[in-house]
């Protein structure tokens, strides 16, 4: 009998000894970035999402804002961190997808640089305006701009953010002339029109509608093709008299490129088991979130046909952010 075992056996025996050797995914604290300052709506679905993981890991999820550049600085630190796990991204339509066309050089590339986890939630933006202009609806709104042209503005989330890309869209299929007002993210965007500072804002959903349900701003129209179920009062800017109009928000979870699959379909399974839970699905709707989930390969093609659908858009805008 050979005293020495096969070399198959040897392989299978490391391999067991260093998988249990390697400690259970997550072991310590997990870093989720949100390349945005708090209170948008990137950061309340980390938060929300965060909360659960936390929960269900038994380790800190440790939500780490980093605004600026249009998201551009915190999607740079996700692509850059070390593949290991404990560093994920959110990334949204303009972070993973808009931002690709709008700016000339960007130190990452999106499909290149980041390995797709998991859609977390899609929901319609909304056109919100100050309680003080003499129009409530889209028909009114564009009847006003047209009356004065450039006398009416709006505010973004930022120069070449998704509120302003779509506000650019409204602008050319409406035939109006309106002036962009930027600020440094969605909640100062629309503190912006709650206090009267500008006119309107495409402001996300869930963000914008407890302050359209107090009546601190009013609620013009959704940007989906069907209205929300969480204010179906509001109809949609399609039906408003611009058919066809349409641009959907999304927020994904993504991780550096070179992450183990192993961890990539860990939290990916965990993402989908939390969207799939009664309350959890509940309390998304009551913000007019729809809760997503999805294969990794799956955002990943959503995450390339984005890219190409706002390239078309914002070459058509001529709209173009400064490095």
């Amino acid at each position: 009998m050979n005293p020495f075992p096969p070399l198959a056996m040897l392989a299978a025996l490391c391999v067991t000894a260093a998988s249990a050797a390697e400690p259970a995914y997550p072991d310590r604290p997990v870093r989720v970035l949100v390349p945005f300052p708090p209170g948008g709506a990137n950061d309340i679905v980390a938060r929300q999402i965060g909360q659960r993981l936390n929960a269900r890991w038994g380790k800190p999820v440790v939500i780490d804002n980093r605004g600026g550049a249009g998201g551009n600085i915190g999607t740079e630190i996700g692509a850059r961190a070390n593949p290991d796990g404990y560093t994920l991204l959110i990334g949204s339509t303009s972070t993973l997808a808009s931002n690709m066309s709008l700016y000339e050089k960007l130190p990452f590339d999106v499909v290149r640089d980041f390995a797709p986890i998991a859609l977390i939630v899609t929901a319609p933006n909304m056109l919100c305006a100050t309680v003080g202009v003499p129009a409530k609806t889209v028909p009114e709104l564009i009847k006003l701009a047209k009356t004065a042209p450039q006398k009416l503005n709006y505010s973004s989330f930022g120069e070449g953010s998704s509120s302003h890309l779509i506000a650019e869209m409204f602008k050319r299929q409406g035939g109006i002339d309106m002036v962009h007002v930027p600020y440094k993210g969605g909640a100062l965007a629309l503190a912006a029109v709650i206090g009267g500072e500008v006119h309107m804002t495409f402001s996300n959903f869930s963000v914008a509608l407890p302050q359209v349900k107090s009546g601190k701003v009013r609620g013009v129209a959704v940007t989906s093709l069907k209205r929300a179920a969480a204010l179906p009062e509001v109809p949609t800017v399609a039906e408003s008299g611009l058919p066809g109009f349409e641009a959907t928000a999304w927020v994904a979870l993504v991780a550096p490129r070179a992450t183990p699959r192993a961890i990539v379909q860990r939290v990916n399974a965990d993402i989908r088991a939390e969207l799939s839970d009664k309350d959890m699905r509940a309390q998304l709707a009551a913000q007019g979130l729809e809760p997503a989930g999805g294969t990794p390969e799956a955002l990943g093609q959503h995450i390339r046909a984005e890219i190409e659908r706002w390239r078309r858009v914002i070459r058509e805008a001529g709209v173009r952010a400064q490095n």
